[in-house]
Formats: C-alpha cells, sequence, structure tokens
C-alpha cells in the first residue's frame, strides 16, 4: 500500500513539474499574446547579437531595455557576439543534448539564418503570434531571406541599403559607376580598399559589383543559385578587382578583415572612403566624433543591394515568451520610429506605413533621417534586391581564386 502510495506521489510530483516548466515559458503554442505576455513578466531575456556599433548598442541598452522592464517587466541582458559565433555555440549546445541553452533571442539574417534553420538551431514559427506584425506588416515582403523559406522562424527587425560613405575634404565629386570608381583608384592610389570578402561587408559589396555587371539584375537576383550565371556576372568585377590591387591601400597586400577595421582606416584618414551596409550610419559615427564631420553618403548609381534583417528565437530558450515579447515590442511603431531616428541607430523601418494610423504614419513620413542619408526616392530609384545565400560562399571562394592566387 505505502508503494502504491509514493507511485501516485511521484507521478503528480512529475506532473507538477511539467506544468512548472510550462509556466517558466518553454511553450508558447496554446497561449495568445496577453497569455505569452503575463508569463513573461518578471523574467528575463538574454539578447545575443552582433556588438559592433555603438548606435545600436545604445539603442538597445539606454532605449530599449529600460521601456521593456518598465512596461513588461522584462529583463533584457546584451551579450555582444559574432553572429557565426552564436550559431555555432547553439551547434554544440544541440550535439551535447542541452535542452536548456543561455540565448533567448538573437540577430539574424541570409546566410546565417539559412544555417541555423537548416541545423534545425531556431524554435520554429513563432510570428503568428506578435500582434504588431500581423497588424502592421506585410506578410508577403518577409516570406523569403535571401532566398531562404522563412516560413514564421524570425521576424522583420529592419532594412538596410548599401552605401558608400567618403570624405569630401578630400573628395571632390565621388565615383557613382563602376567605370568611374575604377577610374577613381586609379588616380588615386591607396586611398581606397574593401574588407576581406569572407566579411559580411566585403561581400556585399562584391555582391553589389556583380549585379551591376549583370545583364539583368533581377533576375540573377530572383533566381536561385547558379555557378553558370555567377561566372558570366562576375567576369568582369574579377578583372576590376585585379586591376584595382595596384592603387588599393598597401598595394592590395592587405584587405581590413572587418567593416570596423576599414572604418579605422577612414577615420585615422589613410583612405577617403568607407562603406557599409546601412545608409544612415554616418549620422550617429559623425555625432560621436568616429567620422570627419565632412563625410558624406551616397548610392551607387548602378545600384544599391539592400535587404532585411530578422530577429528570432533558439531551438532551446529557456523563455520563449520573453522573448516573444520582446520581438513584439521591438516591431511596434513606437520602436521602430526611434531606430530610425539619426540620433539613434538610424536603421530603416520594415513596418508597411500605410497600414499605420494616420498620425503615426505622419510621424514616419515627417522624420528628418539626417543630412547625410540619400533621399527616400534615390534608394527607391536604385534598390537591388538580395542574392541566394549561395553566392556568399561561392563569392568567398572564388575571390581567392581570381584576384588573391
Amino acid at each position: 500500500m505505502k508503494i502504491g502510495i509514493i507511485a501516485v506521489m511521484i507521478i503528480l510530483s512529475g506532473c507538477a513539474g511539467a506544468t512548472d516548466t510550462e509556466e517558466k515559458g518553454s511553450t508558447i503554442a496554446n497561449r495568445n499574446f496577453e497569455e505569452i505576455k503575463d508569463a513573461a513578466d518578471g523574467t528575463e531575456v538574454r539578447l545575443f547579437m552582433w556588438g559592433g556599433d555603438d548606435g545600436i548598442n545604445t539603442y538597445i541598452d539606454e532605449w530599449v531595455a529600460p521601456r521593456l522592464q518598465e512596461k513588461f517587466g522584462i529583463s533584457l541582458t546584451r551579450t555582444p557576439m559574432a553572429t557565426a559565433d552564436i550559431l555555432q555555440k547553439l551547434r554544440t549546445e544541440r550535439e551535447a543534448g542541452k535542452k536548456e541553452g543561455t540565448v533567448d533571442l538573437l540577430w539574424l539574417n541570409g546566410e546565417n539564418f539559412r544555417n541555423a534553420k537548416n541545423n534545425e538551431l531556431l524554435y520554429g514559427a513563432f510570428t503568428e503570434k506578435l500582434p504588431n506584425f500581423n497588424e502592421y506588416y506585410d506578410r508577403d515582403d518577409y516570406s523569403h531571406d535571401f532566398g531562404t523559406a522563412t516560413e514564421g522562424m524570425e521576424a522583420p527587425w529592419g532594412r538596410v541599403q548599401f552605401a558608400l560613405q567618403y570624405d569630401r575634404a578630400k573628395v571632390d565629386d565621388p565615383p557613382r559607376t563602376y567605370k568611374e570608381l575604377s577610374k577613381w583608384v586609379k588616380e588615386n592610389p591607396g586611398e581606397f580598399t574593401y574588407p576581406h570578402p569572407s566579411d559580411f561587408t566585403g561581400n556585399a559589396f562584391l555582391r553589389q559589383m556583380m549585379l551591376a555587371g549583370a545583364g539583368n539584375p533581377e533576375d540573377l537576383a530572383e533566381g536561385a543559385f547558379s555557378r553558370n550565371d555567377a561566372e558570366r556576372a562576375a567576369d568582369g568585377m574579377w578583372q576590376k578587382l585585379k586591376e584595382w590591387e595596384p592603387d588599393l591601400y598597401r598595394k592590395g597586400e592587405y584587405y581590413p578583415a572587418s567593416l570596423s577595421e576599414l572604418d579605422r582606416l577612414y577615420s585615422e584618414g589613410k583612405v577617403s572612403m568607407t562603406l557599409g551596409y546601412n545608409e544612415a550610419r554616418s549620422e550617429h559615427l559623425i555625432n560621436d566624433g568616429v567620422f570627419p564631420e565632412s563625410t558624406d553618403t551616397y548610392v551607387m548609381d548602378s545600384g544599391s543591394l539592400g535587404n532585411t534583417h530578422f530577429l528570432s528565437i533558439p531551438y532551446n530558450s529557456t523563455n520563449v515568451p520573453g522573448a516573444v515579447t520582446a520581438i513584439n515590442f521591438l516591431l511596434s511603431p513606437e520602436a521602430q520610429l526611434q531606430k530610425m531616428k539619426p540620433s539613434s541607430w538610424g536603421d530603416n523601418t520594415t513596418i508597411d506605413t500605410d497600414k499605420l494610423p494616420g498620425e503615426m504614419k505622419q510621424r514616419f513620413e515627417e522624420l528628418d533621417r539626417g543630412e547625410t542619408v540619400p533621399a527616400a526616392e534615390k534608394l527607391e530609384g536604385t534598390y537591388l534586391p538580395e542574392l541566394d545565400t549561395e553566392y556568399v560562399e561561392w563569392i568567398t571562394e572564388t575571390w581567392e581564386d581570381e584576384v588573391v592566387r
């Protein structure tokens, strides 16, 4: 009889434990957003993300975090880490069978999203639980990320276009086509370089350059990876890059390993131009005294590569309700408008502003993004969609063969 009682107690204890785990936030499957939000109250959300931009870090630490605490009782902890390293961390945890991880929320897109999805490192679909996403966003616009179907596993956080920054004190009329850039590099030896293609920004610079040389760039961008198409589109690019080498910074014997390194060369006056995947990034870098006040920004007439970056949840997050609540707030009109301000991040919004109430829509339309940000009409007129993620790897590998060797 005593054995039977003990067995029943063990079973009840196990059931109680399962319910307790669910209440702590291991699932959102059968909850509406109000229930998810209630479960997130009083919890910690551990955000892992690239930390190489002070403007972005300040936006998270000084604007987002206090509001998550005030509005939802969520304590946000930001850990700076390269996205590839975050995914390696998750991969190691999965291989070790670790069901309770140390990451609740991560920032990713493109190749990193594809790798995370293919290696089952993500929680799964969650965007249907986000009131802000369902009310203010065009779902069809975010069905794919660099050619990979998102399937609700990531939520669109921001949108950027590729732009070049230059010092007006040194460059009177910046080159606006790659033919002009080739001429400018030759006439200004040592004044230009680009990051190694293993770096996201360096690779994007080459992808944009390759698209400019393609007969029909939209066809190349909209299709799956094709080696034949890539070779045809990139043939002229490899020739230009090889011709540039003797006139690049340090005669092409050194390529910055990251955008941060290139920005440092620019801020120190060692090169006259830099570049990056954010048309508004000069604003806070000038305000922070990193870039000279004579810095300006432009996009190439042949096209400006554009993409969306996303937020997602790891497979072993121990606080999915907290992560979902935080993401919903980060997608809100309030948070998106703040993120666009030049005094903040400067990142463009992913919201469909036509879906906003009149007063809020007007605030978005009247926002001054800063003097150095190209006009919205110019950005829209030069926009080029991103390529399939396989082009990223192909460019990195082929650049080594075509340019270095």
